[in-house]
């Protein structure tokens, strides 16, 4: 007999966290899914982001309520998409079968998912809030130790925004995410100028009524899609237009469809970013997995927390580090 409980967790944030499409965040809220069958319990995570953004398609914890009697029923990860789309409400639930199917069978989730070793540490960014140039700086300042800082960008003045990042931390690597808060002029005057600075990669620049115009350009530096990128069927209208995926588990609905989405990814040509919302360490674990293969990482959720649930992966400065117990 399965038993599936799920609960709402609120997680204070160091400061609040800002991005050019919705309101600033105080606090990460997530929803929180355990499934115990014979003496095991599989855990999952997923961002209760309704609450932040009217638009989000998804009443998050009503939708992760609707499918408890399925899940105690038996209901596997394959036949739990049919039942629920991609997205976080699947996530949670998803991470939770596959820790659980993990343990029955008494192998590691790593060997699970299909990977030939066990997780390494990887380095994460450190993600600066949407802010005026003048703050923004000082944040780089206090972070120009880190190996990697991605910046909120999406309003007017963000090459000044950068500049005075760059200047407060010359010899840190840069990757941007716009929320696709440009437009695609801006992206073209942007571009040049971004790779003067140094910045390595833009996340989703544009907003989905202009991304085709991306096929028009050769950019000097690799367009991310994130917003564009939800799970398999994504792929094919990004291919001519972005030069990377950033997957994220609350998007494809779980660890079941990122497995497959990185790989069909990959043989497309495409890179890969693995990413997260604002979450804790369980809501990371199953990201770490992915991030073996990502050519960019960014992982940071419990870096912008004030507290993280115990146990927790170790974050070394930016360095991510496995730890037993958290997840799979």
């Amino acid at each position: 007999m399965r038993k599936m409980s799920v609960r709402v967790e609120q997680w204070p944030l160091h400061e609040p966290f800002v991005i050019s499409r919705m309101a600033p965040m105080l606090h990460g809220e997530v929803v929180v899914v355990e499934i115990e069958q014979d003496g095991c319990v599989g855990r999952g995570e997923c961002e209760r982001m309704d609450i932040f953004e009217p638009d989000y398609p998804f009443d998050v914890l009503a939708d992760v309520q609707s499918a408890v009697a399925a899940v105690e029923g038996g209901i596997s990860r394959d036949t739990l998409r049919d039942l629920l789309p991609s997205g976080a409400p699947r996530n949670a639930i998803d991470c939770a079968l596959f820790e659980l199917e993990a343990k029955l069978q008494q192998q590691p989730a790593w060997q699970m998912a299909g990977f030939d070793a066990a997780p390494h540490p990887v380095t994460t960014v450190f993600t600066l809030s949407l802010d005026s140039a003048e703050n923004m700086g000082r944040a780089a300042a206090a972070q120009k130790h880190r190996p990697i800082l991605k910046l909120k960008l999406g309003r007017s003045g963000d090459l000044e925004r950068v500049r005075a990042v760059r200047a407060a931390a010359p010899d840190t690597r840069l990757v941007i995410d716009a929320n696709t808060g440009w437009s695609f002029a801006q992206l073209c005057n942007y571009l040049p100028e971004l790779a003067k600075l140094g910045v390595e990669m833009v996340e989703q620049p544009l907003a989905f009524e202009e991304e085709h115009l991306l096929e028009t350009i050769t950019p000097v530096l690799p367009i991310t899609a994130d917003e564009s990128c939800i799970d398999r069927t994504s792929l094919a209208a990004l291919k001519g237009r972005y030069q990377a995926v950033n997957i994220k588990l609350d998007k494809t609905g779980g660890m079941t469809e990122a497995l497959a989405l990185l790989k069909e990814a990959q043989a497309m040509g495409f890179e890969v970013m693995v990413g997260c919302m604002i979450g804790t360490s369980l809501a990371m674990a199953p990201a770490l997995l992915l991030a073996q293969q990502a050519r960019w990482v960014d992982i940071d959720g419990p870096l912008l927390l004030s507290e993280d649930r115990s146990p927790s992966l170790h974050y070394r400065d930016s360095v991510v580090e496995p730890s037993e117990g958290v997840w799979g």
